[in-house]
């Protein structure tokens, strides 16, 4: 688990100003997005962040857990020294329904793009400190299978951000992922 912290901390800590990241779920109810996620496409702004199967975000989310007070937490999976283990990153409410504080990685943040809380989510972090600018988003689904139409409005949605993206991971890879 401290790995993990570690190399997520180090990933984000490559990141610059705050990155204005538009949100189409703004009025999102946190309580709806509860439940288990599949990560089906990954897309970052530096490809050091999710090039590799041990790179410092290629993270498989596996559930998403609102809390009461209406903070986050993620549960992820990622390859480490060979072996798939699990992590969780903590986000804390702000006074955007869709943006949530990281504490545990430094001026970092998570957003909830868009939802339908049915079948997709787009999830993107954001590292917010002065550096270089740096940005990881994914596609999550409810179920393993590969919605077409999401995957086009992910696409679309990563043209709409200010910083260049780029497609890491994609569904015809999904034997890699991790699963513990």
């Amino acid at each position: 688990m401290r790995c993990l912290l570690l190399a997520l901390s180090v990933a984000l800590v490559c990141g610059t100003q705050d990155i204005f990241v538009p949100q189409t779920g703004e009025d999102l109810d946190v309580q709806k997005v509860a439940g288990t996620w599949y990560s089906m496409a990954m897309a970052a702004s530096d490809l050091a962040l999710l090039s590799t199967q041990n790179a410092p975000l290629r993270m498989y989310v596996k559930e998403l857990r609102p809390t009461p007070q209406g903070d986050l937490e993620i549960m992820v999976h990622r390859w480490e020294d060979g072996s798939c283990v699990q992590g969780k990153i903590f986000g804390e409410k702000t006074g955007v329904p869709a943006e949530f504080k990281i504490n545990s990685l430094g001026d970092s943040k998570a957003h909830v793009l868009d939802t339908d809380y049915e079948t997709y989510a787009f999830l993107c972090l954001e590292n917010a400190a002065p550096a270089k600018q740096s940005l990881a988003c994914q596609y999550l689904a409810r179920t393993p299978k590969v919605d077409q139409v999401a995957m086009e409005q992910f696409g679309r949605a990563m043209r709409l951000l200010p910083i260049h993206i780029q497609m890491v991971f994609t569904p015809a890879q999904a034997e890699e992922r991790c699963r513990v």
